[in-house]
C-alpha cells in the first residue's frame, strides 16, 4: 500500500502556493505542480492536457490557487486577465480530472470570501450568505460555476471561500503597512467596515482538515473567527510597525489616491464580515486565530 500521500498544487508560484507548498513537502507530501509553459520546475503546464492527465492521476488531493493577482488597477485588460486566469485554469483542471483513471478524492479549488455583499449588520455564512455585486463577485461566481459543471463523480469538489490572508512576505497587508508608515495609519473611510481575514498557516491547515474530512461538502469559507472593524484592524496594524499615531484617510481621498496603494480601494473599504460556519461546526482549531498576534508574527517576519 502506497503510504506516501501526493497533492497536486495549481498555481504554486505565488506568496500562497509557496507556503503551502513547502508545508505539505514539510509533513511529508509528495508534491507535484501545474504551472504556466516555461515557469521552469512545474510537473505539467496548462497548455498540455495529456500533461496534466498524468500529474492528476493518482494523487490524492488537488489544490487549485491558479488566478492572476487582484493587486492591480482593474483595467479592461486586467479584468480579462484575472476573470480567464480562474475559470479557464479550473475548467483544464475538470477535463484532466475526468480522463483520470484513479482520479483525486479531494479537489480544493480557491475562491474567495468578496463573494458576499458588504455586510456590516451580520455575518456571512456558507448557509444564509447574501451574494453581492460589483466584478470581484461576477468573477467569484463564474469561479465556482466552471467547478460546479466539471464532471468528476469521484473527486468531492470544494470551493474555498478565501478571506484575505495574512503571513510573512505576503502582499495583503502591503497597503495597510505602507500607509501606517506615511503615517496615515488611520481609520479608512468611516473605519466601520469589517475585515476578515486567514493566517497562511491556518489557511494551509484547512485544506489538510477538509480532506481529511469527507463529510465536508460545498463552499467553504475560510476565515478566522476574529472579525474586526477598520478601526480595530489600523490601531493593531499602528501597534504592529510601532506607529503609535495615524491620521485617518477618508474615502474620496483613497479613491483619489488609489495608485498609492498600488490596488482598486475595495481591497480597504468593503465590508468583509466572512463567518466560517463550517469550519467552526466541524472542530477545526486555528493557530493564529486573534488577528493582534497575528500581525505582529507577520510584521517581524516570522511564520
Amino acid at each position: 500500500m502506497r503510504s506516501t500521500k501526493t497533492v497536486v498544487l495549481a498555481g504554486a508560484s505565488g506568496f500562497i502556493g509557496r507556503y503551502v507548498r513547502s508545508r505539505f513537502e514539510q509533513d511529508g507530501w509528495a508534491v507535484r505542480t501545474i504551472g504556466r509553459k516555461g515557469a521552469g520546475s512545474s510537473s505539467a503546464s496548462w497548455n498540455d492536457d495529456d500533461a496534466l492527465t498524468r500529474v492528476l492521476n493518482g494523487a490524492d488531493l488537488v489544490v487549485n490557487l491558479a488566478g492572476r493577482s487582484v493587486s492591480c488597477r482593474y483595467s479592461a485588460r486586467n479584468r480579462t486577465s484575472i476573470l480567464e486566469s480562474r475559470v479557464r485554469t479550473t475548467e483544464a483542471l475538470g477535463r484532466a480530472i475526468a480522463r483520470c483513471q484513479e482520479p483525486p478524492s479531494t479537489w480544493l479549488n480557491a475562491s474567495t470570501g468578496t463573494i458576499y455583499r458588504d455586510a456590516r449588520d451580520r455575518p456571512q455564512s456558507e448557509n444564509d450568505g447574501e451574494p453581492g455585486t460589483g466584478f470581484s463577485v461576477d468573477v467569484a461566481r463564474a469561479w465556482e460555476t466552471a467547478l460546479d459543471a466539471a464532471a468528476t463523480p469521484e473527486t468531492r469538489k470544494i470551493p474555498l471561500r478565501i478571506s484575505i490572508v495574512l503571513g510573512p512576505g505576503g502582499g495583503a497587508l502591503r497597503p495597510f503597512a505602507n500607509l501606517a508608515r506615511l503615517g496615515l495609519g488611520g481609520h479608512m473611510g468611516d473605519g466601520n467596515q469589517k475585515f476578515s481575514w486567514i493566517h497562511v498557516e491556518d489557511l494551509y491547515r484547512c485544506m489538510r482538515f477538509l480532506h481529511a474530512r469527507t463529510d465536508i461538502t460545498g463552499p467553504v469559507n475560510v476565515a478566522s473567527p476574529d472579525v474586526v472593524s477598520n478601526h480595530e484592524l489600523m490601531r493593531l496594524v499602528r501597534r504592529a510597525y510601532g506607529k503609535r499615531f495615524g491620521v485617518p484617510t477618508p474615502a474620496w481621498l483613497l479613491r483619489a489616491g488609489a495608485v498609492l496603494i498600488r490596488t482598486e480601494t475595495e481591497l480597504v473599504l468593503k465590508s468583509r464580515w466572512v463567518l466560517p460556519q463550517k469550519l467552526l461546526s466541524a472542530g477545526f482549531i486555528y493557530r493564529q486565530p486573534e488577528l493582534g498576534g497575528a500581525l505582529q508574527q507577520v510584521a517581524k517576519g516570522r511564520v
